[in-house]
């Protein structure tokens, strides 16, 4: 697997960063999205909304800025608040400080309703971002040796996800029916007794990887291209983008916001086949569009 030198000179800036409650971080400055697109775009008398949207860095803030001047020409003009953590963006939209958010997966979002009662909906799926499985030691899975260490996310609502795809891959086997609820507990069959290491946070990932720390970690993809690196290129392994995967990422917004005109067409031109088309060739197979 290639190290990346740049990502270690820049000292990558989630080290203090969450996943799901620890070290948050304030948000990066506000940026509007789209404002040199041309004014004359939209009728001189047609008033433009304006919606302000929480998101991730990559690839989240970037789609939505590419989003940005097919939206002005539909009379929305949005505003993209970067965050760098995964607390900070459902408490702003909590507290009305932002229309929207686009960052987190289906999971994740209905263990924020039941933790803290915010009653966010889903307005639209927009993307998956499989998980990897990086390692500097070994080639493949199947060269993980007897006890080796797999260092994974901190973040509970994570841990289904990740088992799933070992189970999948071969690894290890659950329990049946435990779905994307299971936790450690739930492994009922562990053939080469790998050691799993939970207590790293998902932005600190991967510096764990380009540390060479454990003997493979999984890392969501967000976090791997925040960092430099390629889920298709320098992973040994990656989850299935299958578009019916639970963990496409969505807007999400207060319930009863889903039904705003704006909110509306947001996801709208998400889903659009020019966006579709920005995050392949962008992204290739790292990010994978979600089939409306």
């Amino acid at each position: 697997m290639k190290k990346l030198a740049g990502f270690l000179s820049a000292a990558f800036l989630s080290l203090a960063l969450v996943a799901c409650g620890q070290g948050e971080q304030p948000a990066e400055e506000t940026k509007t999205a789209g404002e040199t697109a041309p004014t004359e775009t939209v009728e001189a008398t047609e008033e433009v909304v304006k919606l302000v949207i929480g998101a991730s860095n990559v690839p989240h803030a970037e789609v939505l800025e590419a989003a940005a001047p097919l939206l002005l020409e539909e009379g929305i003009e949005i505003e993209v608040v970067r965050f760098q953590d995964y607390v900070l963006p459902n408490r702003a939209l909590a507290s009305e400080e932002l229309d929207a958010n686009y960052f987190q997966h289906i999971p994740y979002l209905t263990a924020q309703n039941t933790d803290h009662g915010y009653g966010f909906v889903n307005a639209g799926g927009i993307h998956i971002e499989p998980i990897g499985v990086y390692s500097q030691k070994y080639a493949s899975l199947e060269e993980l040796p007897e006890g080796a260490e797999i260092i994974m996310s901190s973040a509970i609502p994570d841990h289904g996800r990740i088992l799933a795809m070992l189970q999948d891959k071969g690894l290890i086997t659950l329990a049946e029916g435990v779905g994307i609820t299971a936790t450690l507990e739930d492994i009922v069959e562990n053939p080469k007794n790998f050691k799993f290491n939970d207590r790293v946070e998902a932005s600190l990932l991967p510096q764990a990887y380009l540390n060479g720390e454990g003997d493979a970690v999984l890392i969501n993809s967000n976090f791997a291209l925040g960092a430099g690196l390629s889920p298709g290129q320098d992973a040994i392994a990656l989850e299935s983008s299958d578009v019916t995967n639970p963990y496409v990422n969505v807007i999400a917004v207060r319930e009863g916001d889903e039904n705003r005109p704006e909110i509306q067409k947001l996801v709208e031109v998400l889903q659009s086949e020019t966006i579709r088309n920005f995050i392949l060739e962008n992204w290739g197979g790292d990010v994978v569009p979600a089939q409306k």
